[in-house]
């Protein structure tokens, strides 16, 4: 049976009745105080995966064009983490390299002054800063990795469910400890987690190793 939202969640009726889902029976719990914690534990858990799996299936790519003058992009709204930044001059395609907010500074410490980009870096939690500043409204090409559009009962699957669901429901079952305080479990919990977490992101280095020589080869 594919994972979904309702499968994880299960159901409460108006009299307060709980049907419990595959949160809850893991849980051994029928009770409305977890019924509706349930949110909470899926969206932790949606981060926790997102900031720890290197996975290709959370890789994201826009395009968009460099203002002349203006050091600073908008992140998109769903960023968690940067992967690779391109953008397209007259001598073909160059990629710029992250670095630190004070490298970016020392490294060009006039705004004013422009110049073809070289680097790129955080400058707050939603928005880049390139430097030089752009002379040229180059079209470019941002890589990063994204939150998966989160699961709700309007959203009932992601990629998550799709290609990964043992290790979304062990991270949801490792975002309920604070919730259910002494469970003996808990160790189970983390060492599945930890195995489904090796695996997927062995697979992405795989994935990404078969890229990398399909290049070299073209």
């Amino acid at each position: 049976m594919p994972m979904t939202y309702n499968s994880l969640t299960g159901s409460i009726s108006e009299q307060g009745v709980v049907t419990p889902g595959q949160i809850m029976t893991y849980l051994k719990r029928n009770d409305a105080s977890t019924f509706f914690q349930q949110p909470d534990f899926i969206a932790q858990a949606e981060q926790r995966i997102c900031r720890e799996a290197k996975t290709i299936g959370l890789e994201r790519y826009v395009t968009g064009q460099f203002v002349i003058g203006q050091p600073v992009v908008n992140k998109p709204a769903d960023w968690r983490r940067s992967l690779t930044f391109t953008y397209t001059g007259s001598r073909g395609a160059t990629q710029i390299y992250h670095r630190n907010y004070e490298y970016l500074r020392l490294y060009w410490p006039d705004a004013a002054l422009q110049g073809a980009p070289l680097y790129y870096g955080d400058f707050g939690y939603t928005q880049l800063v390139v430097v030089p500043t752009p002379d040229q409204a180059y079209p470019f090409l941002y890589g990063y990795v994204a939150l998966p559009t989160p699961l709700s009962p309007t959203n009932q699957t992601n990629w998550l469910t799709d290609y990964a669901p043992d290790l979304l429901l062990y991270a949801i079952l490792l975002e309920t400890t604070p919730f259910l305080k002494n469970d003996e479990r808990i160790p189970v919990w983390e060492s599945a987690y930890s195995r489904g977490l090796a695996s997927l992101n062995q697979q992405n280095d795989q994935r990404r190793l078969d890229r990398a020589s399909n290049e070299e080869a073209n």
